[in-house]
């Protein structure tokens, strides 16, 4: 990446004398992603499983599991038919997959002298840990939350190591949220990421041990107009030794490129035992991008440990998005300065057969749907949820509502509320950092309001919203200590638009966004529910045991409304056509963002439509189209979308025939289906007739089978899974990969249909995580030199070289780490720069002098020319010479270099107020006559005829001319030599300064 500077008058120079290319800097010279002492593996696969019960021996090492099922997680205890097994419980859950789960695996631990973590990212509800027969602890905060288990004192090092899990499902009375009721299914389980995480005795903490543990950043300035940020970012570091530590901490915040943009560093040293909290601040001015709903742009900030002979010991990464959230009372939210209206889903991790026991890849597939489907939010109810659907968020661009893990019930034991308001930390410590977190849930659903979570999630993240989680039918509430009135808006209630309504649940579809739309004050609605959910609540009979959804436990579309979405909020033409075209309706529905439609029937027109003008439907861009009066005739139905005036888009469906054939969908879209032995893909089996018209109505079963290395879920247990019952003319299906990558073809067979196959590949997976995150960064060190005489203006981080009269000057700088003085930092000592870049820091010598040796330099103090960086080109040098001037560059160290230079001919802005005025008078150097084009070479050779140098009092809204020369350098004894001459009568030769990055 270039300063942004350097794309206005800018002028590239690609040097065959040094055999440079721009693309070759990023090949032959990358700060490669650090090594480090730390090691992070996957250890998802090959886990011992049995359903036990609480006082089983099997946490003994020598206790004999070979004949327990071999398993891989995510797991739970039993897969689930989509009729809850046969189960009809109260929503307590009293019996329904409350068992307990044993867990057993061997893990390989390396070095001694280190420190040895279990990360758990979530399991089912109560959890204890045996490592080789002696038990380390239990978490009992809850299932929806990650926890750490530090087993340093119980492994033997270089040596296998037997791990023991017991994940007790049971009903709880002070584990939110038991002891219930609930509208929803906790499932079992370990059904979360496990990680085996080895790291010095010196090292940066997690992020949930505590409030201040790990790496918090925050961004307390982001300026969306002038396009600049300012990053804090705190991080505690723990030594483990019995002997005081000198440690530097060193911050790249790096862009989507890899290349470093700000660089912080800090030296302390740590007493024994003890934590130190690393306080750094910086920020970002040039080519910042921001984060917002259609272009979510993430940076990553790579934060290094270096011990104090230097050697980098600790390495973690966060990602940073720019972007500043606003609420206000009157107009709701803002992003970034824009409006926004918040049109979402409410999410459970539910899946049909698995439960919980997603793997990252269906949830990152939720999110894109619903990004795909035109939402801009997500609520994650009633629970935290995993850390893949916040990364997805951030990738995407989707705005999160979370929640601590609650429905209705507020127990009266003490170390519920303990727990409950933990679980709520927990959430906020683990995904603080991520943009697309907006609010946090401070209440407990359909009561509003709780006071203890909102003091804690203020405490662990003030910079935040926080929401309530009232109802009408459980006694209304206002938002109480909460930012956000947030309510559970399916109908009348008392709402005296004192403040903003938010709809932290709703109805979904035109008819229920509308009002939303028109109304500022109702700031946004989060429908019920994204996907059909497994619950013990109000089924109404039938053979599904999930509730609502507008798309049902596979993600395939189950209801109409949900086609609506893309018509008003997806930015590409769309159509489609709501009801068969079988003449049992008068009225034909149809979604479209077209402004108008013209309908056609069997090639005849019946003329041109607009969109419904009913009430209900005021608000909206793009209304639903309900069109009545169009005879029916079988056939085909066809609908031509009209975008300014231009047909563009159309839509043909037909009267509905035969069942004939299925259609067999592999959901592979942006997924790699990974052979990891726990990886799933969903398979969808629609029913079509001959002109691919899908038959809702269709009775009957779909068979899947597999070739290759992987399995249907469900095949080997009694959960009506394979074969599966069509239900609104589709069957799905999930796929499971096995541990071997390949080709493998899926079939999908009916009876007296035309079966369907499809082949898809299965990737290697990678369980190493420190390998798989890393990312090249592109590391450089800049000198930064501002040039004029005695009375300039310095701005940080510059060098100011102070030039008299004369025909020559030379001086030596050290090279400044990028953006460390910037930042406010001290300058670093030798010892810090040789810790901080390995010993690559130069010291540069930099000589100007006239060409003919004869002439004159003079130089210009500060002359107040009104711009960005006017420091830099408000003063600077002239060289009055009829040959030119030089800029020389001496024992610089071999690398890929790239040299900006400033070309401005100042113009006085003094007024009478100005201090410098008597000085200024007497200066008559800016009058001269100076050369408006210039010529620039290198080395002899020309690169540059004809750069127009800019000139004036201002540079505010055009940037002053800069020249930008990348040359790479062998050996220190070079020395590059550029010449700047005049190309018109005027000798005068305007040089302001120059900034100098070598690539790291």
């Amino acid at each position: 990446m270039e300063h942004k500077k350097l794309f206005s008058y800018a002028f590239c120079a690609y040097l065959s004398l040094f055999a440079v290319n721009a693309d070759n800097v990023r090949q032959d010279f990358p700060y490669g992603y650090p090594e480090t002492n730390r090691e992070k593996l996957l250890i998802n696969s090959d886990w011992k499983f049995i359903i036990g019960n609480e006082n089983d021996p099997y946490f003994k090492k020598d206790f004999d599991d070979s004949k327990w099922e071999n398993v891989c997680v995510p797991h739970t205890l039993e897969l689930t038919s989509i009729k809850l097994n046969g189960y009809n419980e109260d929503k307590t859950q009293p019996t329904f997959m409350r068992k307990i789960g044993w867990y057993r695996k061997n893990i390989h631990v390396d070095g001694s002298g280190k420190k040895v973590f279990l990360e758990f990212e979530g399991a089912h509800q109560i959890t204890t840990l045996w490592v080789n027969g002696k038990e380390v602890g239990i978490h009992k905060t809850g299932g929806y939350t990650p926890f750490i288990f530090d087993i340093t004192d119980y492994v033997t090092p270089n040596a296998d190591n037997q791990i023991t899990l017991k994940v007790d499902n049971r009903k709880s009375e002070v584990t939110p949220p038991d002891p219930g009721p609930f509208d929803y299914i906790k499932f079992s389980g370990l059904y979360r990421d496990v990680y085996l995480v080895e790291t010095d005795k010196l090292h940066i903490t997690n992020n949930i041990e505590s409030m201040n543990s790990g790496v918090t950043i925050t961004t307390p300035s982001v300026d969306y107009v002038n396009g600049n940020a300012t990053i804090d970012i705190r991080t505690e570091v723990v030594n483990e030794t019995n002997r005081p530590q000198k440690a530097t901490l060193v911050q790249r915040v790096v862009d989507a490129d890899g290349d470093v943009v700000l660089k912080l560093t800090q030296t302390a040293v740590i007493a024994p035992n003890m934590r130190y909290r690393f306080c750094q601040t910086g920020g970002i001015e040039d080519d910042v991008r921001f984060w917002d709903l259609d272009s979510p742009y993430l940076y990553k900030v790579n934060t290094v440990l270096y011990d104090e002979s230097g050697k980098a010991i600790d390495v973690v990464d966060n990602r940073l998005g720019l972007r500043k959230v606003e609420y206000d009372p009157e107009t709701g939210f803002r992003l970034n300065g824009k409006n926004i209206e918040l049109i979402g889903f409410n999410r459970h991790q539910h899946y049909a057969y698995i439960g919980d026991a997603m793997p990252n890849s269906l949830h990152y597939k939720d999110m894109k749907q619903l990004k795909q489907l035109g939402m801009n939010c997500v609520r994650t109810a009633h629970y935290p949820q995993d850390d893949e659907i916040i990364k997805a968020c951030d990738e995407l661009g989707l705005l999160v509502y979370e929640e601590a893990p609650t429905w209705i019930s507020i127990s009266q034991k003490n170390e519920w509320y303990e727990n409950a308001v933990q679980a709520a930390r927990v959430m906020v410590r683990n995904h603080k950092n991520s943009p697309s977190v907006i609010i946090w849930g401070a209440g407990i659903n359909h009561r509003g309001p709780v006071p203890e979570m909102q003091f804690a999630i203020k405490q662990e993240d003030p910079t935040r919203l926080t929401s309530s989680q009232s109802s009408r039918w459980t006694g209304w509430q206002c938002s109480g200590w909460t930012d956000i009135f947030g309510n559970m808006n399916y109908g009348p209630g008392i709402w005296d638009r004192h403040e903003p309504l938010l709809a932290m649940e709703g109805n979904y579809g035109p008819e229920a966004i509308a009002p939303y739309k028109r109304d500022p004050m109702m700031p946004g609605m989060i429908s019920w529910t994204a996907h059909a959910y497994y619950t013990f609540h109000d089924f109404g009979g039938g053979d599904e045991k999930t509730r609502l959804g507008a798309l049902d436990a596979f993600r395939y579309p189950k209801s109409d409304s949900i086609y609506w979405y893309p018509a008003e909020f997806v930015k590409k033409p769309y159509i489609h056509v709501v009801n068969p075209w079988d003449g049992k309706r008068q009225d034909i529905v149809i979604y479209s963002n077209a402004p108008k439609i013209e309908v056609l029937v069997n090639g005849k027109s019946y003329g041109m439509y607009k969109p419904s003008d009913n009430l209900k439907y005021d608000g909206l861009d793009h209304a639903p189209y309900i069109i009545s009066g169009i005879p029916y005739e079988a056939g085909e139905l066809k609908v031509k979308g009209f975008y300014d005036g231009a047909y563009i888009e159309e839509k043909c469906v037909f009267t509905p025939q035969k069942a004939y054939k299925l259609n067999l969908i592999a959901d592979t879209y942006d997924m790699d289906f990974k052979a990891d032995g726990n990886d799933i893909m969903v398979v969808h089996a629609e029913v079509l007739d001959k002109n691919g018209m899908r038959l809702k109505d269709y009775k009957g079963e779909i068979k899947f089978t597999v070739k290759g290395d992987a399995e249907v879920i469900g095949d080997k247990v009694n959960i009506e899974a394979n074969p599966v019952k069509i239900r609104r003319g589709n069957g799905s299906a999930l796929i499971r990969a096995g541990r071997k990558s390949g080709k493998i073809e899926i079939t999908a067979t009916s009876k007296s249909l035309k079966s369907a196959s499809v082949n898809v590949e299965t990737v290697k997976a990678n369980t190493d995580c420190m390998l798989a995150n890393a990312y090249p960064i592109y590391d450089k060190e800049t000198v930064l030199m501002d040039m004029g005489a005695e009375g300039q203006l310095l701005q940080f981080g510059w060098t100011p070289w102070i030039i008299k009269d004369s025909k020559e000057a030379s001086v030596s700088v050290r090279a400044a780490q990028l953006n460390d003085l910037v930042a406010g930092n001290t300058p670093p000592s030798s010892e810090k720069s040789e810790i901080v870049s390995n010993g690559t820091q130069g010291v540069y010598n930099f000589t100007i002098r006239t060409v003919s040796g004869e002439g004159l330099i003079r130089s210009l103090g500060e002359m107040n020319v009104i711009g960005k960086d006017g420091f830099v080109y408000g003063d600077g040098i002239l060289c009055l010479d009829k040959d030119g001037l030089y800029l020389e560059l001496k024992n610089l160290p071999a690398g890929e270099y790239s040299l900006m230079t400033y070309h401005h001919a100042p113009g006085s802005n003094t007024n009478s107020m100005d201090p410098n005025l008597e000085r200024l008078k007497k200066e008559s150097i800016h009058k001269l006559p100076y050369s408006k084009t210039i010529c620039i070479s290198v080395n002899d050779k020309i690169v540059n005829e004809g750069l127009t140098v800019s000139a004036g009092k201002e540079c505010q809204y055009n940037n002053p001319t800069t020249a930008v020369i990348k040359f790479k350098v062998e050996d220190n004894s070079d020395t590059v030599t550029i010449k700047f001459k005049s190309t018109d009568r005027n000798s005068g030769i305007w040089l302001n300064g120059f900034e100098l990055e070598r690539f790291l």
